[in-house]
């Protein structure tokens, strides 16, 4: 029945008050903008599933609505900060030392963490999964993946940090 619905009809007639609904939940036009164009991202993919086609406007705004929510999810979940606001929580490598480092002395020094963070950051750095994946893998929950993965990468930072100080005294006292 929703066959006869053509997609840039249907845009004509319901974008201006999705986009208001969306900017009364967002408060950003940018924000709103984003999210109608995802409502009709998804009719696209999956308005043909509509039965009856007098439902339509309210299958928009609930659509709109869970987008929402989802988003709002995902940004609580995964809050995005710039990298000026969050370096003070960076661990502070010299520029040098990351210039001497090179792959397989980074590997010697993950062996050397502690096998429980090991696995952890492993996963994570080396083979890219994400944190559900690793808890997936692990059997463990992500809010511990995540703890591990902190703590292994403050051992590997440790170890990072006596591996260089060797090297620093004897050029020092070689001079």
């Amino acid at each position: 029945m929703t066959d006869d619905l053509d997609f840039q009809g249907l845009v004509n007639l319901h974008y201006a008050s999705l986009y208001r609904f969306a900017l009364s939940l967002t408060r950003k036009e940018s924000d709103a903008c984003d999210l109608t164009q995802q409502t009709f991202y998804v009719w696209a993919r999956k308005g043909h599933q509509l039965k009856e086609a007098s439902k339509v406007k309210s299958w928009l705004f609930t659509t709109l609505h869970r987008e929402f929510l989802e988003t709002q999810r995902r940004r609580t979940r995964f809050p995005h900060f710039e990298l000026e606001e969050v370096s003070h929580e960076l661990p502070h490598v010299q520029p040098e030392m990351v210039n001497r480092l090179d792959s397989g002395a980074v590997l010697s020094l993950l062996a050397q963490v502690d096998p429980v963070f090991q696995a952890p950051v492993a996963l994570f750095y080396l083979e890219d999964y994400a944190y559900k994946e690793i808890a997936d893998i692990l059997a463990v929950p992500m809010g511990t993946v995540k703890s591990r993965i902190a703590r292994g990468l403050a051992q590997l930072q440790a170890l990072l940090a006596r591996s260089a100080r060797p090297t620093d005294s004897l050029k020092k006292g070689a001079s």
